[in-house]
């Protein structure tokens, strides 16, 4: 009787290890963001597993709701700027107006996450320093894997996402009124909330 319910206990302590190991294997899940704008709403969905600084990064200032009432300021245009090598739109907070909240993270380069500056990815913006990104993103709009990592840019511009819904938005943004690349007048973003 002893040896039947000592093998009952091996089999569900057994069972319990096999059902419990998957869920602590398991990948971190995608977090899909509205970018709500007067243009339209752009859904974003973060990739969590790949470009986990970066996302965190922009996803505290998300639940920060520091990025509600910004703008999208930036726009690149092939259309506009026959010599471009890129198309994207650029938003967030002034890069001119310094806060000392806002921290700069490490480059998580493409080269790494195995992502990329293709058509919908979202990225972040930064200075000539690798490691200057904080809240400045953009989005790109066609092939500018040019900003991967390895090309012209040296270590390139972190990939961390891509537009899931929402694309013809971000064109719409991108053909607005412009003075050269700033967009006149700039493009509201409402806010960026988290819906997934």
């Amino acid at each position: 009787m002893r040896f039947v319910t000592m093998l009952a206990l091996c089999a569900a302590a057994i069972l319990t290890t096999a059902t419990s190991a998957p869920a602590a294997s398991r990948a971190p899940t995608p977090v899909d963001v509205a970018i709500q704008t007067p243009a339209g709403t752009i859904v974003v969905r973060l990739d969590t597993a790949r470009a986990p600084g970066t996302t965190a990064n922009f996803l505290h200032y998300v639940d920060a709701g520091t990025y509600n009432g910004t703008t999208f300021y930036r726009t690149v245009s092939k259309a506009k700027q026959p010599g471009s090598k890129i198309e994207v739109i650029q938003g967030g907070l002034n890069p001119q107006a310094p806060n000392p909240m806002i921290r700069p993270i490490p480059l998580e380069p493409t080269s790494k996450t195995g992502l990329h500056n293709t058509d919908g990815a979202i990225s972040m913006a930064r200075t000539s320093d690798p490691n200057s990104g904080s809240t400045e993103f953009f989005l790109c709009i066609g092939d500018n894997r040019f900003l991967d990592a390895g090309g012209p840019t040296g270590p390139g511009y972190a990939a961390f996402g891509r537009v899931v819904r929402g694309a013809d938005v971000v064109r719409k943004i991108q053909r607005s009124h412009a003075s050269g690349e700033m967009l006149a007048p700039p493009v509201r973003i409402v806010k960026i909330v988290r819906i997934r």
